[in-house]
């Protein structure tokens, strides 16, 4: 596993109880897959002695995050299985890339153009505007982006960082936010997850409602252009697939090549959860026809919560965990990292239920016990 992370830390404790050893390879002496491992290598994605010790003594390679370099996923594919492929990772971490991967394969998608300089900006359509501008690389939650109403906001959000490779889009008006939880195997099958409806706060997902609230026609739509998208990848793995809902219209806002946030309700409301999946795919088993015995919502514990005013300042203390255990039906996921900032997802908890609505309030309820607060 390249990455060490809480999605690596699902997948480790997947593959365990598959009968499977894993070795991690993340930077941090603390990561929390790494904790869990059968062993960490702490070394850098581009430490070609690290590289060469994974590919002497695994049997497959996989990642928990889009950022690993693909050089680093190319390098190894030439000794051992790698899934996903380098090929499919690069146009997911690259906002270009995607961008022009959804427009080539007419797969749906915002009006964007390309900013490499300030020269892009001042010639791009009047219509994008107002826009978000994203960097091309290593965004994520909301980091390296600016809300522009115009070209010289553009620019200047462009000078801010420092003119690396942007992307402007056009602002849509949003009717909500779904995503697609996908696996697909090396003979092309793929089994896809009940889509998702997310809610953020602050740039970062705060609370998945799965099923998603939106017509099952809509539901079926993006499951299609999810599998669509994997197909076009040649993809092998667990994927996920974020939409902007716009009209009733659907668009493709980014790509995932690993196990997504918004899918974490599948280890308690699933028959096989998205870890098993990627497991699976992996190591060549079959893929597991993932049933959702129950409505889930699950919700993001993020940094803040531990500091007493419940916005990152204050004396350090833990969160009221008993106000949680208290709540039918939820489950607590705390991922063992060694300091909590704000922002730093720190675990999440999911409720399950066979009613939807009350599932969903108990969720609520659960999140404002705890002191999360709507600004």
């Amino acid at each position: 596993m390249l990455g060490g992370g809480q999605l690596g830390r699902f997948f480790v404790s997947a593959a365990h109880e598959m009968g499977y050893k894993v070795w991690v390879l993340d930077p941090d002496p603390h990561s929390p897959a790494g904790l869990i491992a059968d062993r960490h290598l702490v070394a850098a994605y581009g430490d070609y002695a690290a590289l060469d010790e994974l590919g002497g003594n695994c049997a497959a390679i996989t990642t928990e995050f889009e950022n690993v370099p693909a050089d680093t996923l190319d390098y190894l594919s030439k000794f051992i299985l790698v899934h996903p492929a380098a090929g499919a990772v690069a146009i997911c971490q690259n906002r270009i890339a995607e961008k022009t991967f959804l427009a080539d394969n007419g797969l749906p998608h915002g009006p964007f153009a390309v900013i490499r300089g300030e020269d892009d900006i001042r010639s791009a359509d009047a219509g994008l505007f107002p826009a978000v501008l994203k960097v091309a690389r290593f965004g994520y939650d909301g980091k390296g982006q600016a809300r522009v109403a115009d070209r010289d906001e553009a620019a200047a959000a462009f000078q801010h960082f420092k003119g690396e490779a942007c992307v402007l889009e056009k602002m849509l008006r949003l009717d909500c936010e779904v995503s697609v939880v996908l696996a697909r195997d090396e003979a092309g099958a793929v089994r896809c997850f009940a889509a998702g409806e997310n809610r953020h706060r602050n740039g970062i997902l705060d609370i998945t409602i799965a099923p998603a609230q939106a017509p099952a026609s809509l539901r079926d739509e993006a499951r299609q252009v999810a599998e669509r998208i994997a197909g076009k990848l040649g993809y092998v793995g667990t994927l996920g697939v974020e939409f902007f809902v716009c009209g009733g219209g659907l668009f493709v806002n980014e790509m995932a090549p690993r196990p997504h946030n918004s899918g974490h309700h599948t280890i308690d409301a699933c028959d096989a959860s998205q870890y098993e999946q990627q497991v699976r795919a992996l190591c060549g088993l079959p893929l597991a026809t993932p049933r959702q015995h129950s409505a889930a919502v699950m919700v993001n514990l993020l940094g803040e919560l531990w500091y007493a005013d419940g916005k990152g300042h204050g004396a350090y203390r833990e969160p009221d965990w008993a106000a949680l255990h208290a709540v039918p039906g939820l489950r607590l996921h705390l991922y063992g990292k060694h300091h909590a900032r704000p922002g730093r997802k720190m675990g999440h908890f999911v409720v399950t239920g066979e009613d939807a609505d009350q599932v969903l309030q108990r969720a609520l309820r659960a999140r404002a016990a705890i002191g999360i607060r709507d600004e």
